[in-house]
C-alpha cells in the first residue's frame, strides 16, 4: 500500500515493483516489493529503473515514502532534489529521503541503487542530499553496493532470512553517514530546532516561539543556527514553510488559499505576499 503523506489520491500499479499514485503534478510512489512481499530493501541498477518506469515518468517530478540511494559510476546529469539540481558524476552520491521531491537522473548516467524503507533508520533526516566518495574509497563504495545487490539477487531466489543482506545495508548506510556532505555542522542543539521546525512549521513561523520551545533564548538560537548554517533562525524558518509550499504547489492540485491555510496564513494574499518575497515569483507561476 502506498504512504500519501496525507493527501487523498488514488492508486494505480507501475509495473510489478512501485505502487505510483498521481496527485497534481507530482507521481507518488510507495514502496512495495512483490519480488518478496515483505522485504523493505531493493538493490538494482539506474538502468534498470529506466526501463521499469515509462518515459512520462522519468521526466516527471516525484515524491517517495521510501529512501533512495544513488552512487553514480559513469557519465555526467543532473538530478533534481527539492528544487535543487545536483550535477552527477562518477564518485557522486546521492541520499532522497522519504516525502523529498525527485526528478530522476538525466543524462548518460549509470549509477548502483539501493531504495529502502524508513525501518533502516542510520541516516538522519536532516542529513545531506549530496555526498562527494574520495576516490581512495569508491572502489570500497562500489564492492559495498555490489555486494548488497549480489545478497539480494540471492534472497530472491533462495528466500533465506534477510539477516546478512540486512548487515550490508546497515553496513552501506554507516559508510555514508561518515561521509562529508553538504549538510551543517553536528551540532546537537541546532538538531533539536530542526526536530522542532519540523513539527511545527505549519504553526508558526515566530523564532522566538521556537526558542522558548527548545529551552534558548532567541539571541542564543540565532548563535546556533548562524554557526551552523550562516542564517538566522527566522531565515531558516521561512526557507522550511517555503519548501513545504513548493513541494504542495507540485504535488496537490489545492489552490493558492489552501496551502497557504494549510501552512498557517490566515489570509490568501499574505501567503502570496510571503512567497513572492521568498522565491522571487508567485505561487501561481511556480506551479507553472
Amino acid at each position: 500500500m502506498a504512504h500519501t503523506l496525507g493527501f487523498p489520491v488514488a492508486e494505480i500499479e507501475v509495473g510489478s515493483r512501485l505502487t505510483m499514485v498521481r496527485s497534481g503534478q507530482v507521481a507518488q510512489f510507495g514502496f512495495s516489493n512483490p519480488d518478496r512481499g515483505q522485504l523493505d530493501v531493493e538493490a538494482l541498477d539506474l538502468g534498470v529503473l529506466r526501463r521499469r518506469l515509462g518515459q512520462d515518468t522519468l521526466t516527471k517530478v516525484h515524491r517517495t515514502d521510501f529512501h533512495q540511494l544513488f552512487l553514480f559510476t559513469a557519465g555526467t546529469g543532473t538530478t533534481m532534489v527539492d528544487f535543487v539540481d545536483h550535477p552527477c558524476s562518477p564518485g557522486t552520491l546521492l541520499h532522497v529521503g522519504p516525502g523529498r521531491v525527485l526528478r530522476l537522473p538525466t543524462g548518460p548516467l549509470d549509477a548502483f541503487m539501493v531504495l529502502f524503507t524508513p525501518a533502516f533508520p542510520v541516516l538522519s533526516p536532516f542529513g545531506p542530499v549530496l555526498y562527494s566518495v574520495p576516490q581512495a574509497e569508491m572502489a570500497v563504495f562500489s564492492r559495498a553496493m555490489a555486494d548488497l545487490r549480489q545478497e539480494y539477487r540471492r534472497n530472491l531466489l533462495t528466500g533465506e532470512p534477510v539477516d546478512l543482506l540486512r548487515t550490508l545495508l546497515g553496513a552501506l548506510l554507516l559508510r555514508v553517514a561518515r561521509l562529508p556532505g553538504d549538510s551543517p555542522v553536528h551540532d546537537p542543539r541546532f538538531e533539536r530546532f530542526q526536530q522542532e521546525l519540523e513539527r511545527s512549521f505549519a504553526v508558526t513561523r515566530n523564532a522566538a516561539e521556537y526558542a522558548a520551545r527548545i529551552g534558548y533564548s532567541t539571541r542564543s538560537l540565532n548563535r546556533i543556527c548562524l554557526a551552523a548554517t550562516g542564517r538566522s533562525a527566522k531565515a531558516l524558518i521561512d526557507a522550511r514553510v517555503t519548501l513545504e509550499a513548493k513541494r504542495l504547489l507540485v504535488h496537490t492540485d489545492l489552490s493558492s488559499a489552501a496551502i497557504g491555510h494549510r501552512l498557517g496564513f490566515s489570509e490568501a494574499t499574505n501567503f502570496t505576499k510571503f512567497f513572492a518575497r521568498e522565491t522571487g515569483t508567485s505561487p501561481g507561476a511556480f506551479r507553472e
